[in-house]
C-alpha cells in the first residue's frame, strides 16, 4: 500500500470519519504524517471541548504504523500501551504530527539485532493551529526482528529453500 492509498482510506474509515479526523499528509518516505481534528458538534464532551476519546484516537495507529513501514517485513510492530495528559480545554482545531528519524530507526535495529524485543516510548503533542498544547499523548511500541531474518538457520538449509 502506498502512503497515498492508506490516507485516503483511513480518511473514508468510520472510527475516523465520524470522529472528525482527518490525515492530512503521510510523507512518500513514511517519516512523517500530520492528522487533523476539526471540531464540530458531533465530537465535544458535555462542556463543549474535544472529547478525549477522539483526542487518543487521531494519535492511535501512527507510530505503529510509521515505524513498520520504516523498518520493513523483517520486523514485527505493535502499539504496546499509550497514555493522554490533558493539558488545556480543546476548543479549536488541533493537529498532531509524528516524525521518525534515521536516529530512531538505528535505536531499534541495534536494540533487536539479535531477535530480542523492544519497546520504546513516542510522544506527540496535540495543537492548535497557533501552537496551543492541548494533550500530550504517549504510546509505547513493541519491536522485534522475526526469528527468520535474525537466526542463522540450525539445519543447514538457507531462507532461500524454506519455501
Amino acid at each position: 500500500m502506498t502512503p497515498a492509498r492508506l490516507r485516503r482510506f483511513m480518511n473514508l474509515w468510520p472510527p475516523f470519519l465520524f470522529a472528525g479526523i482527518r490525515v492530512l499528509e503521510i510523507a512518500g518516505d513514511w517519516r512523517h504524517a500530520r492528522v487533523a481534528l476539526r471540531r464540530h458538534w458531533y465530537n465535544r464532551n458535555y462542556v463543549g471541548t474535544h472529547f478525549g476519546g477522539s483526542l487518543f484516537a487521531m494519535t492511535d495507529p501512527f507510530w505503529m504504523i510509521l515505524t513498520m513501514q520504516c523498518l520493513g517485513r523483517e520486523y514485527i510492530v505493535w502499539d504496546k500501551a499509550g497514555e493522554i495528559e490533558f493539558v488545556a480545554p480543546g476548543r479549536a482545531d488541533v493537529f498532531a504530527d509524528f516524525r521518525i528519524d534515521e536516529a530512531m530507526l538505528a535505536e531499534i535495529r541495534a536494540a533487536t539485532a539479535n531477535g530480542e524485543k523492544y519497546l520504546r516510548w513516542c510522544e506527540t503533542p496535540v495543537v492548535t493551529a497557533n501552537g496551543e498544547v492541548i494533550a500530550r499523548v504517549r504510546k509505547q511500541i513493541y519491536v522485534r526482528r522475526k526469528r527468520e531474518a535474525s537466526a542463522p538457520r540450525t539445519d543447514g538449509a538457507t531462507r532461500d529453500d524454506a519455501s
